[in-house]
């Protein structure tokens, strides 16, 4: 199973010795401070096609009044968002397959470009359907940039080191979260939305040059690949078409179409079918696009399992905290989104020190420390928060969760890509971001569900969440006091259901995950 010219180490960075993990000498004969700074510049080119994908949803969003008012299509608008999740999602393992098979720089080239080409046609766009589907368009860029960019990160650095590149990408996502809705808005506002589109045109392209010119891939991984690599395209094709059926099924039931709807259990069906002939392929396929080593290993499987979980999880605050900082505290959008926000600010930071803790206590051990200590957080949020509160409370349970999370993800991608050789680092992670968005769009589904019975209930068998969240937008108080009581109590069940995924991390962890991980030492690109 594993590659037996790399030598292998049967544990996490506790039992290692720091000099184990120092950087190897440049094999070429560039100087060091060359290699430093052609690093640096493939860093800045990750760091620019992360800031695409970043941004991405948080521009659009705030547009989203002046594009209907614009192209119409008001009922399918949410597509813009959904399409794009969909492309993103279905893709990520075969872009990771495929950066094992033919490098990472064509994927990363490859992605970048489509996402440009997408781009472009989203701002031609001419109606809602054209958008939509030029939406998809950029999500087949997307689902390229986010796999293989996490990927190339962890080639360039050791593992003592990885940690600041980690840091650094999750410092591109924090300041996406904050200053995405405000460019967004100020272009929609005092130019046109299509320059929301436009905008990425002249960042991506400095992405483009930067990885083409300075991404180099040693030619030993060329000779690992052996003459004539193959590409399992019936997989590819199985895998997206599953995905793509089991995805709308989650995010429009509930939604276009009751769960119990003719049209939900044909897709919920039509993704099972998928799903058992995949199996079928890829147990046949020579090189399959999700190969079973990817579930027979004790360790990828955990922390498949771990992050699929904090996908659920953070639907709670992502999805349904703007919701209860606009309904029950009485905040616009911009201090709502302000409410969440801080929770980026923290991640990053937490992040970047939470190798101090994994190189003395291992991998597993800070991660339980994380998810143990979000889990108890979340169960903050429905069992202290005063109603209806100040906007601070919220604000510092978020700050606080974003710490928590940091020292829980983060240990658990370094180490699973410490785990593998370079040949399987690609489908690796991608195994891995591809179950955190299957999560999120279960944990949307889910805790949308849960969210709609709560008021329901409340309400005497009427409203759901966006209609009753639509009810109170600008209305004070009085009447519409028992809805907002009604917003408080549903949001907190959905919390209290977000602690309970927490929990289920935490069990995955502490009796799936080995206690040590199998690091193999590989020396990193120069």
């Amino acid at each position: 199973m594993r590659d037996k010219a790399t030598p292998t180490r049967p544990a996490d960075p506790a039992t290692r010795t720091p000099a184990t993990g120092t950087a190897a000498p440049p094999r070429t004969a560039a100087s060091p401070r060359t290699a430093t700074a052609r690093r640096g510049r493939v860093v800045a080119a990750l760091m620019l096609g992360m800031a695409l994908a970043a941004l991405d949803g948080t521009i659009v969003s705030t547009a989203v009044p002046q594009i209907v008012g614009d192209l119409g299509g008001f009922s399918v608008f949410s597509w813009l968002f959904s399409g794009y999740l969909l492309a993103v999602t279905v893709t990520l393992p075969v872009y990771g397959k495929l950066s094992d098979t033919f490098g990472r720089k064509p994927v990363l080239i490859a992605g970048i470009a489509l996402f440009l080409v997408g781009s472009l046609l989203c701002a031609g766009a001419w109606n809602m359907a054209s958008l939509i589907a030029f939406r998809v368009v950029q999500g087949l860029g997307g689902g390229a940039l986010q796999g293989t960019i996490q990927t190339i990160a962890a080639d360039l650095y050791p593992l003592d080191e990885r940690p600041k590149i980690v840091a650094k990408l999750s410092t591109v996502w924090a300041v996406s979260a904050v200053a995405g809705p405000a460019v967004g808005g100020l272009l929609a506002a005092y130019a046109d939305w299509r320059w929301i589109f436009l905008i990425n045109l002249p960042v991506g392209a400095v992405a483009l040059w930067l990885a083409a010119r300075h991404l180099t891939e040693p030619a030993r991984k060329a000779r690992e690949q052996g003459p004539r690599p193959r590409v399992d395209w019936p997989g590819a094709l199985a895998v997206f078409v599953t995905g793509a059926l089991l995805l709308t099924a989650l995010v429009q039931g509930g939604v276009a179409w009751p769960w119990l709807s003719a049209p939900s259990l044909g897709l919920f069906a039509g993704a099972a079918a998928g799903a058992a002939v995949t199996v079928v392929v890829e147990r046949r396929a020579a090189e399959p696009v999700i190969p079973g080593w990817v579930w027979r290993r004790r360790t990828i499987a955990a922390v498949n399992l771990a992050l699929g979980a904090l996908g659920l999880l953070m639907v709670a605050p992502t999805v349904f905290l703007p919701t209860y900082a606009q309904s029950v505290l009485g905040l616009g959008p911009i201090a709502a989104g302000f409410v969440l926000s801080v929770m980026t600010l923290s991640w990053p930071v937490s992040a970047a020190y939470a190798n101090r803790v994994y190189s003395r206590i291992g991998f597993r051990n800070t991660a339980i420390i994380g998810i143990g200590a979000a889990t108890l957080i979340m169960l903050a949020f429905p069992l202290l928060l005063p109603y209806p509160g100040e906007p601070w409370q919220p604000a510092l349970i978020m700050l606080l969760l974003g710490a928590a999370l940091g020292f829980f993800q983060l240990p658990l991608i370094v180490g699973v890509q410490s785990t593998v050789p370079w040949a399987e680092r690609g489908t690796t992670t991608a195994s891995v971001l591809f179950c955190r968005q299957v999560g999120q769009s279960v944990g949307a589904a889910l805790f949308g569900a849960l969210a709609n019975a709560v008021l329901a209930a409340r309400l005497g068998g009427s409203g759901d969440l966006d209609s009753v969240a639509r009810s109170l937008a600008g209305d004070g108080s009085g009447p519409a006091e028992h809805l907002r009581q009604a917003v408080a109590t549903a949001v907190d069940y959905v919390y209290v259901g977000a602690a309970g995924a927490g929990a289920l991390a935490l069990l995955v962890l502490v009796f799936l995950a080995p206690r040590k991980f199998p690091v193999i030492m590989e020396k990193p690109e120069a």
